[in-house]
């Protein structure tokens, strides 16, 4: 008989164990739902410091507005009021390069950028290294996961935050510092000033929360995920989708194919 290792959770008919704790027993009512999305992934309880940073990133990322996600979760549950699941996933499946990806992105261009090479000690060591990894991206016609955002153009409010929390909680590692040296060479070779984005910001602290890259996006949809829900409760309480499938219908201009 094949064996189907996993160390996640299992049920009989008197307990169901997770991560090796009763759930009942040890966990219910005594971790919060963030700790136990980092246990999970990470199969180690966070500190109390690397719990807040996490926490933190979950909040930033939880919603932006009227995103295409949000209004593509509010256009499908208007098609299918019954269908909840299908407007949720219609929404996470938006997320992509310009929406929620900028997370898995910026923290694999850091990553790829600090591989290979000693751990800076210093800010101009870092900034070295930042220079390198823009212009080696800019010579492949790429940009710079994590600079710039189409609404907050003269700086992302949350970044800051983000930073003073990684510091407070004693969190503020390599991934971090190397995007902060991003903010602080990129004019120099750009030719203008980009702000650092809340989602670049949220990829590094990730990382430097010992998250490998092919989890970051999950957690951004996982934030996300709650941003979606609280649009849905308030499509059912304040419906808007179908005015907006009016708006987009009344705009269109259709135009007969060239023969």
């Amino acid at each position: 008989m094949t064996d189907y290792p996993s160390s996640i959770g299992t049920s009989d008919e008197r307990s169901i164990t997770l991560l090796g704790r009763d759930l009942a027993g040890e966990l219910m009512g005594q971790i919060g739902f963030g700790e136990l999305a980092f246990w999970l992934v990470a199969m180690r309880r966070p500190s109390p410091g690397e719990l807040r940073m996490f926490e933190t990133v979950l909040v930033t990322l939880a919603d932006h507005g009227f995103t295409p996600t949000a209004i593509a979760a509010r256009l499908t549950l208007a098609s299918a009021p019954e269908s909840t699941q299908g407007a949720l996933a219609a929404g996470l499946l938006g997320g992509g390069s310009r929406f929620l990806g900028v997370t898995e992105d910026a923290g694999a261009f850091l990553t790829d950028a600090l591989a290979g090479h000693e751990t800076p000690t210093t800010d101009a060591a870092y900034d070295d290294l930042a220079r390198t990894a823009i212009e080696t991206c800019r010579a492949r016609g790429a940009f710079v996961p994590g600079l710039g955002h189409p609404v907050h153009k003269n700086g992302d409010p949350r970044t800051p935050v983000l930073i003073r929390i990684a510091d407070e909680s004693g969190v503020h590692g390599p991934h971090l510092r190397l995007f902060e040296a991003l903010g602080r060479v990129h004019p120099a070779i750009l030719g203008r000033t980009l702000p650092l984005n809340g989602a670049g910001v949220c990829g590094a602290a990730l990382c430097d929360l010992g998250f490998g890259v092919d989890t970051l996006r999950g957690f951004a949809l996982l934030a996300r995920t709650a941003g979606l829900l609280g649009h849905l409760a308030e499509e059912r309480r304040r419906p808007i989708g179908l005015d907006i499938y009016h708006d987009v219908d009344g705009a269109m201009d259709y135009r007969p194919p060239a023969t």
